[in-house]
């Protein structure tokens, strides 16, 4: 059976640490534009720029690409794209994949292969990726999420603590694998999920994936060995992007 998905990328224009950061420019076009441009690579039969803002869907309608205008008083692009598949009325067994809109070299490669997880294991509900890290500084950063998987590539918790801990250094065999914040779902699981309150531990991390394993949804995750370009959060990130377009 062929795989078949659909990329949503939700796009705000509010921002806290880059205010209106979706519509900055990047190599002459908009940051949000680059992301579908790379969306576009994946083999995605649909593209929509799901936004809470009128200029963002003028900006997505110049490059021609869909838009879909949403709710603003979302909390996550989670709440987003769910409304989007609602609004679009998209099959029960749809499978989407969530690109932050914040993510313009984000590999068209690593899109398709979080699709095809989702699409090759009918139990999860959610797919997503990692990649391993060795640099202690990264592991024992808050900032950088870190997941710990079973034997069959399924999540077992994420946490921004060092999992799993070292207790012995020296005697470790087990990987720190860095989470990488895409995700695919199937329209059903979308719609129940805006619906499950939020569990403690999600609060207490501050990561919206621990709802859904507290929930028991199983979330299955690719592993890639290379680790894709950060996106896109300051000032210093954004000129970082707009030099490695300068050598595309």
């Amino acid at each position: 059976m062929n795989l078949r998905f659909h990329v949503v990328i939700p796009a705000r224009l509010a921002s806290t640490r880059l205010p209106g950061k979706a519509l900055l420019p990047i190599a002459g076009k908009p940051m949000v534009i680059r992301v579908a441009e790379q969306a576009s690579k994946s083999g995605a039969q649909q593209i929509w720029i799901a936004t809470d803002h009128a200029s963002i869907m003028t900006a997505a309608q110049e490059y021609g690409y869909q838009a879909c205008m949403t709710d603003p008083n979302h909390i996550s692009g989670t709440d987003r794209i769910a409304e989007v598949a609602t609004q679009l009325k998209w099959p029960d067994d749809t499978i989407v994949v969530n690109v932050q809109g914040d993510e313009p070299l984000i590999q068209p490669a690593l899109i398709r292969a979080v699709a095809q997880h989702l699409h090759d294991h009918p139990d999860c509900a959610i797919s997503t990726a990692c990649h391993p890290i060795y640099d202690d500084v990264a592991i024992n950063d808050p900032n950088v999420v870190k997941v710990v998987l079973d034997k069959q590539y399924n999540a077992l918790y994420f946490s921004r603590s060092a999992i799993p801990f070292a207790r012995d250094a020296k005697t470790a065999t087990y990987s720190v694998l860095r989470h990488i914040g895409i995700y695919a779902y199937r329209t059903s699981f979308l719609r129940n999920f805006c619906q499950l309150p939020p569990a403690a531990i999600e609060q207490t991390e501050m990561l919206e994936q621990l709802r859904a394993l507290w929930h028991g949804y199983k979330i299955g995750v690719t592993i890639t060995d290379d680790a894709p370009p950060s996106g896109v959060d300051t000032e210093q990130d954004l000129q970082i992007a707009r030099e490695r377009f300068k050598k595309i």
